[in-house]
């Protein structure tokens, strides 16, 4: 399944289905210039990996994809000097890393895309998500409405892609 992103017009096409989606603060611009903390969406295609997601928030773990409940201690990180740089991490962690455990509910459902991770370099952005939509932008990420992320977690599979153009 191929999801598709048009970063001007800020929607998310599913099929026939075209949803509003936010992407960074900072734009799209290309995967070769994406730096990290720049709050720009990299342009390109990234397989989905897997999804992460609350245990307590009620949404329904995907049927075919990999997936894994987060849990309080989850980081990811965002420091270039880190060996486990745009890697899951464990809070506390000696380097700067991103809590995934979030009460404003942005990181109830975490999609893992493929930007930069193989194998990741440093600073040319880390913890690009697909995740839960709460305003206009987001720090690099794409994020959906809560209804948007329930569907595609029922109908993603192994080798999904999200292409942001």
């Amino acid at each position: 399944m191929e999801l598709v992103v048009d970063s001007s017009a800020r929607t998310l096409q599913i099929g026939n289905a075209v949803v509003a989606c936010a992407i960074g603060r900072g734009g799209a611009r290309d995967a070769a210039d994406k730096r990290e903390g720049d709050g720009a969406t990299p342009l390109g295609r990234w397989p989905i990996r897997a999804a992460l997601l609350r245990p307590d928030r009620g949404l329904v773990p995907p049927a075919h994809l990999p997936w894994r409940w987060l849990r309080r201690e989850d980081g990811w990180s965002d420091d270039p000097r880190d060996p486990a740089y745009n890697r899951p991490v464990r809070h506390p962690h000696g380097y700067s890393a991103e809590r995934l455990w979030r009460e404003d509910g942005l990181y109830d459902a975490i999609l893992l895309l493929g930007h930069n991770d193989d194998p990741p370099v440093a600073g040319m952005g880390s913890a690009i998500f697909l995740h839960l939509r709460e305003g206009d932008s987001t720090e690099g990420c794409v994020a959906v409405p809560r209804e948007t992320m329930s569907a595609l977690l029922a109908l993603l599979v192994p080798g999904s892609i999200l292409t942001i153009r």
